[in-house]
């Protein structure tokens, strides 16, 4: 239902306003105009979408060299550098994993641009397995997986140059850590899934015409790599007739089954099953449809575990027969609660992990159904892990909260008995801070939760710099956690409040639904409402409040600031989906129809994307906050387009001193794999930026 008429370049004059003193690079303007239903909608900014055009590249380079020259004239931002450096350098260590004749685990002694892995032989000798900091001299390739073979003698790792979502795999021995085979290529959404010790599935896309970091890719395939054979020999296990957006292949730990998850959007999937131990065995359909999330978390012997949404929107863990594994046999196993339920294994039991309120705790069952337990927590938080082999007669799991830094502990299943394996050493007083969760009213009635941290004393005299957190999308949960960055904006004397919004999963199925499609400006509604509470209960005040959301959340980020621009001081939309209109047409974006809807679909959904779209309801005469955009210039995932055009329609039509700026890291992606030194940069800005913008001349210490 789309037409698009001839584009003829146009150019504008710089943009400069005396009063912040900031000169715009010059952003030329297309006559792109779209017809959808009817209706012509002007993409003046439409050449910013070509990231292989040296025009684009000089326009990034541009708008860097205006962005750090207004970050570089912030007073306090070395003072804060420095201490976000002395804060993040404590050494990091991962639970540990066996393999083989080893035990693994990550480690970062504090400032390594990327976690190393060590392992430890029966000598109890450590010794370095894998270094990424070697990938590349920059930082910027980062580790993106590692499994090993069955025996443990061979291994399997990703790799992610600049950010980006497309993968190289390296096969090794190892024992010697020596590559034995030619490096796998444009591998994309995967995992490595190995049967026994003389293959793996994985999965990908065709490569796509044009660039690789924006053309769309929608046809994902599971391929099978037998060692000492070439790329091109792999075979198509699934997804050649079929077409599918995503597709997925496991071995189960006993490596009979091979289990296969196909999907077209980021919820709902259909579910099949193979027997490896049967030569030639047909694909076993057991879901054939989209309207559930399914997958098989166990098996014994015949006999599967299925953790299902299908008739239960918190989930629940049903059993099966693979003889006859059709939804219409399903027995349930752990019942469906008022609770959001995270099921793992391990150790021969099964963990179910509740959700109450964004908060965890955690229920032990054996594998009749029985209720072992409920394990004891460290206090109130978000519990992680509580899973591993079925020998395994140690598990590990993670606690942490806003204020507490993610320690690991140790925990025997049969006994119940849990102690700390890993406390980090951070100079952060956690004492001195406090987490309070409220409930608040949206515009529609609904009560939303926000978990609100803070030094303890707090005065409430609505002058309190706060940054507003939320996400809301994706059927994501926001769940308590610290983070560094965020502790260094505590001790300033900041507010730093989660709001946990409908869209995500916080309350299940229902609870996202009721923030997708033609219900997603309740995400909106939701994220506004927690701004005015923190105002009305003085925490802040407008000239004090930022928002900040990334991915979905910079979407958030973005329709908020263009809807309430009175509302907040400063924006912070990171790596956002901006385009409403058009973001199905990058990489994998139609794969996000199922939260978003496209502009295709209907004249009603149309118009009501258009009407939250951030690029397209950005207007002239309007103030908008001080503004400052961050993206990568490889990000594949969300492409940095959907900020550039955002960031040109903002600094074209913007009124009064607020600046706007947009901050695109180079040789970055969406954000995983990111080196340390380039998070410390990137949450120093951030953070300079909205404090210099609050009116702050220096740290304002409290």
């Amino acid at each position: 239902m789309k037409k698009t008429f001839l584009i003829m370049a146009i150019t504008t004059a710089g943009i400069s306003f005396a009063q912040n003193k900031i000169q715009y690079p010059e952003t030329k303007k297309g006559e792109t105009v779209d017809v959808y239903f009817d209706t012509k909608v002007n993409d003046p900014y439409r050449w910013l979408e070509d990231d292989k055009s040296a025009e684009t590249g000089a326009w990034v380079k541009a708008q860097n060299e205006v962005t750090y020259g207004y970050l570089d004239k912030i007073p306090f931002r070395e003072e804060l550098k420095k201490r976000m450096e002395k804060l993040w350098n404590y050494e990091k260590i991962s639970a540990p994993f066996v393999e083989g004749k080893f035990t693994y685990y990550s480690k970062n002694n504090g400032l390594q641009n990327q976690a190393v892995i060590y392992r430890k032989g029966k000598d109890g000798k450590e010794e370095t397995f894998l270094d990424p900091n070697t990938f590349s001299k920059d930082g910027t390739t980062s580790l993106g997986g590692l499994n090993f073979s069955k025996d443990g003698n061979k291994a399997a790792y990703a790799i992610s140059e600049g950010g980006s979502d497309w993968r190289k795999v390296i096969i090794i021995d190892a024992l010697s850590k020596k590559a034995i085979e030619d490096t796998l290529v444009d591998v994309k959404f995967s995992g490595v899934s190995w049967h026994g010790n003389d293959g793996f599935y994985y999965s990908s896309y065709d490569k796509p015409k044009g660039s690789e970091l924006s053309a769309k890719t929608d046809q994902h395939k599971l391929y099978y790599h037998k060692l000492g054979t070439s790329q091109k020999e792999d075979k198509v296990i699934f997804g050649a007739d079929q077409k599918r957006r995503y597709v997925g292949g496991y071995v189960t730990e006993d490596d009979k089954y091979l289990v296969i998850s196909a999907a077209n959007s980021t919820y709902g999937n259909e579910l099949y099953i193979k027997d490896l131990t049967k030569a030639n065995s047909p694909i076993v359909t057991i879901v054939d449809n989209f309207s559930s999330d399914n997958q098989i978390i166990e098996n014994e012997g015949t006999k599967l575990f299925i953790e299902t949404d299908l008739n239960a929107p918190n989930k629940r863990v049903v059993t099966v027969d693979i003889s006859n594994p059709k939804p219409e046999n399903w027995k349930d196993f752990i019942k469906e609660t008022q609770d959001i339920l995270s099921p793992s294994t391990g150790s021969g039991f099964f963990f179910a992990n509740y959700t109450k309120d964004a908060v965890s705790f955690v229920q032990q069952y054996d594998y009749n159904g029985k209720l072992v337990r409920e394990i004891k927590l460290p206090g109130i938080g978000t519990a992680a892990g509580f899973g591993g082999k079925k020998d395994e007669k140690t598990l590990y799991y993670s606690f942490t909260n806003y204020i507490t830094p993610g320690t690991i502990y140790s925990f025997e299943p049969k006994s119940g008995k849990s102690e700390v394996y890993q406390k980090p050493k951070v100079d952060f007083k956690s004492e001195d801070y406090e987490s309070k969760q409220v409930f608040y009213t949206s515009k529609d009635g609904t009560k939303i939760p926000m978990i609100i941290t803070y030094k303890k004393g707090l005065k409430l005299d609505g002058k309190n710099p706060t940054i507003l957190y939320g996400y809301g999308g994706f059927n994501i949960s926001l769940t308590p956690s610290f983070n560094i960055a965020n502790a260094v904006w505590l001790e300033n004397g900041g507010v730093y409040a989660v709001a946990n919004l409908r869209g995500g999963g916080e309350y299940g199925k229902k609870w996202h639904d009721a923030g997708t499609k033609l219900q997603k400006q309740n995400v909106f509604d939701d994220f506004i409402a927690a701004g005015e509470y923190l105002i009305a209960q003085k925490y802040t005040s407008s000239a004090f409040l930022a928002i900040r959301g990334g991915s979905n959340g910079g979407l958030l980020v973005g329709a908020t600031m263009t809807q309430r621009p009175d509302l907040m001081k400063v924006a912070l939309p990171a790596v956002g989906v901006m385009d409403m209109l058009r973001y199905h047409t990058f990489t994998a974006g139609a794969g996000w129809a199922y939260d978003y809807g496209t502009s295709q679909d209907s004249k009603e959904m149309f118009e009501y994307l258009k009407g939250y779209s951030p690029v397209q309801n950005v207007k002239k005469g309007v103030q908008y906050p001080a503004t400052m955009v961050t993206t990568g210039d490889h990000d594949d995932r969300v492409v940095p387009a959907h900020s550039f055009k955002f960031a040109a329609e903002l600094q074209e039509k913007q009124t009064g001193p607020n600046p706007v700026l947009i901050r695109i890291d180079v040789k970055a992606g969406h954000g995983a794999g990111k080196s340390v030194a380039a998070m410390i940069q990137e949450n120093v800005d951030i953070q300079a930026f909205t404090l210099y913008n609050m009116g702050f001349k220096a740290l304002p210490k409290k």
